[in-house]
């Protein structure tokens, strides 16, 4: 369908105006919300996280880029949500303690989301005495943690500290993700698991609630 690709093109240039008439009009025509998702959106900030980092986009990129993603989730999580029967799992998401960017953590949150968990999403610069109040009031058996900046890595192993301060770190599975989290400092704090994009957050948090 020539608006996925449109779509994709719009939210890679950051034109938050055609992305959202691109979504209403796919989803119009009865094109699959999960599929616009997948084959539209998540390729398009790839590109865009891959341009970042060979420093072919900037900053100003970046955020308008997410502000098109954003305009086009609204319309396409209700639809998301709908479709998921009973919630896999309750997930606090949240971008660690000193880092402000949104982004990706918004992405990951509209497709575990769309995967059928609950989301209880805190907003960036979150500290790690946050997540561990959320999870105590929500009983929530995943937290995410999302970072951009190689500098707030190591927010995400105070946050599991903390958690095993607290007393409750055997009743969570904390993920990790972000450009520069790797799968083997995952090893290194502590962490259950690492996710490479927002595709695979889905299956992953699955996979630690035992729904995989």
């Amino acid at each position: 369908m020539a608006e996925t690709r449109e779509l994709y093109d719009a939210i890679l240039n950051g034109d938050a105006k055609s992305a959202i008439r691109l979504t209403r009009k796919a989803l119009d025509e009865g094109c699959d919300p999960l599929g616009l998702v997948t084959g539209s959106m998540v390729p398009a900030m790839d590109e865009v996280g891959r341009r970042f980092a060979s420093q072919e986009f900037y900053v100003p990129d970046l955020l308008l880029a997410g502000r098109a993603m954003k305009g086009a989730l609204e319309l396409v999580r209700p639809l998301l949500s709908a479709g998921a029967a009973h919630p896999s799992g309750k997930v606090v998401i949240g971008t660690v303690k000193g880092d402000l960017h949104d982004i990706g953590k918004n992405l990951v949150a509209s497709m575990l989301e769309g995967g059928g968990f609950e989301i209880f999403d805190l907003g960036v610069d979150v500290p790690a005495a946050q997540f561990i109040a959320a999870v105590r009031k929500t009983n929530a058996g995943v937290v995410a943690l999302s970072a951009l900046l190689t500098t707030t890595l190591p927010a995400m192993k105070t946050v599991v500290e903390a958690f095993q301060q607290a007393g409750i770190r055997d009743q969570v599975k904390i993920m990790i993700g972000g450009a520069p989290a790797t799968r083997q400092y995952a090893a290194e704090i502590g962490a259950d698991a690492y996710c490479k994009d927002a595709v695979s957050a889905v299956e992953t948090a699955r996979t630690l609630v035992g729904k995989g």
